[in-house]
Parts: structure tokens; C-alpha cells; sequence
């Protein structure tokens, strides 16, 4: 009775369908705990990105040597990309007063600049929840999927066989139940990771719209950025 209704046992019970179906919720479980791992250190790295910028960036006495604090590459340290496009964006506004663009003035030009560059963060630490977003709402509906193929199973057996003994309709049923339990098993732990990482992901907007305001006001208002592009544009002429 133990071997009866073993993994092994209701595995060499089913057939295609329902082999395929538990594949399926191996998947999108795999899928699920890979987003949500590599998501929750992508968080967790922009995280001590934003510790840098409260410790060190505005305690720096220049911005060159504010942006050497920032450590990382550009493309996963968000904070750093948004300092890095302010920077170009004041210096290219500086250089571009006959193009189009030069008809703006330099805090509505870096103020486009800026949000350019947090839409394009935000889509990279975004990028993957709808896969969350969806094996949460549609592992149950799989899950039920074999139920309901497991119930038939075990009623096609029985008016094959003419009997329903509990020895007929045990392995199925079985099988059935297993396959909701998956299904609730891959879809419940994607739904609570989804709504972790969305609460994240908006702290992490939240703290990258404080830092471009910071960046705006320093660029607009800052004598040592002036002083700075006019040496750039010094050096560059």
C-alpha cells in the first residue's frame, strides 16, 4: 500500500496527457525560482547602488569624483547610468545651441534626458515579473487541467472494467489531486514573489526619481557644474 500511491506509482499510472501536464508545472516552476532568484540579487545589488549614493556620491567634492564611487558598469548600476546621462545630456545641451534640440532649454532638455534614462532602468529591473505575472494565474488552470483529465481517466477505466472498486479508481483520483496540488504549489510561491518584486521594483523608482530630481537641481543651480562644462567646452574648442 505504501508503493501504491508513490510518485513512482501514480507517474506509471498516468499517461501522455498527464505526464505532459506535470512536465509542464516542473517548468514553470524551474521558470518561476530562476526569475525570482536572479531578480531578488538584481534588487539587492541596485539596493547597496542606492547605499552608495547616500554614503559617498553627495559627500564627494566633485563629480568626477562622485561618479568614481559609483561602482559597476553602466548597465547594472542604475544609478550610475542616470548620473552618466545627466552629465552627457549638460554637455551636449552645451554644444547644441544651433540644433533642434538647443532651442530647449537645458532643464527641460535634462529633465527628457533623465527620464529617458529611468524608463530604461526600470524596464531592466521590470523585465521578467510578467513571466511571474503569468505562471502565478495560469499554473492552477494547469493543475486543473489534470484534474479533471485524472477524473476522466478514472472513469473511462471504470466503465472499461464494468467495476468501481476503490482498486480502480484510487491510482486516478490520486493522480488528479497530486496534479492540483502541483499546480497550487507552482502557482502560489510565483504570485507571492510577483507582488515582493513589484513592491521592490517601486522603491527602486521611487529612490532613482529622488536621485534625478538631486542630479536636476545640482546641474540647474550648481556653480561647479557650470564651471565644469565650461572647461569641457574650453578644452573641446
Amino acid at each position: 500500500m505504501e508503493n501504491a500511491f508513490s510518485i513512482t506509482q501514480l507517474w506509471s499510472q498516468g499517461d501522455g496527457v498527464s505526464h505532459f501536464v506535470a512536465l509542464a508545472l516542473l517548468l514553470m516552476s524551474i521558470l518561476s525560482w530562476t526569475v525570482l532568484l536572479s531578480k531578488t540579487w538584481l534588487f539587492m545589488r541596485a539596493n547597496r547602488h542606492a547605499k552608495q549614493v547616500d554614503q559617498t556620491f553627495w559627500h564627494s567634492p566633485s563629480l568626477a569624483v562622485a561618479l568614481q564611487h559609483l561602482t559597476g558598469q553602466r548597465s547594472n548600476n542604475p544609478y550610475l547610468a542616470l548620473a552618466l546621462e545627466g552629465q552627457q545630456a549638460v554637455e551636449h545641451h552645451a554644444h547644441a545651441q544651433d540644433d533642434l534640440h538647443g532651442a530647449l532649454s537645458l532643464s527641460d532638455w535634462l529633465t527628457s534626458c533623465l527620464k529617458r534614462s529611468i524608463e530604461e532602468s526600470s524596464a531592466r529591473l521590470q523585465s521578467g515579473l510578467a513571466v511571474l505575472a503569468s505562471i502565478g494565474s495560469t499554473a492552477p488552470f494547469v493543475g486543473l487541467f489534470g484534474t479533471v483529465w485524472g477524473i476522466y481517466h478514472a472513469l473511462m477505466k471504470i466503465g472499461t472494467s464494468g467495476e468501481s472498486s476503490i482498486e480502480k479508481i484510487a491510482g486516478p483520483v490520486g493522480e488528479a489531486l497530486v496534479m492540483t496540488a502541483l499546480g497550487l504549489a507552482v502557482a502560489i510561491p510565483a504570485v507571492l514573489a510577483y507582488n515582493a518584486l513589484i513592491r521592490a521594483h517601486k522603491a527602486q523608482q521611487s529612490k532613482l526619481n529622488h536621485f534625478a530630481h538631486d542630479l536636476h537641481a545640482y546641474w540647474i543651480t550648481g556653480a561647479r557644474v557650470v564651471r565644469e562644462v565650461k572647461q569641457v567646452v574650453k578644452a573641446a574648442g
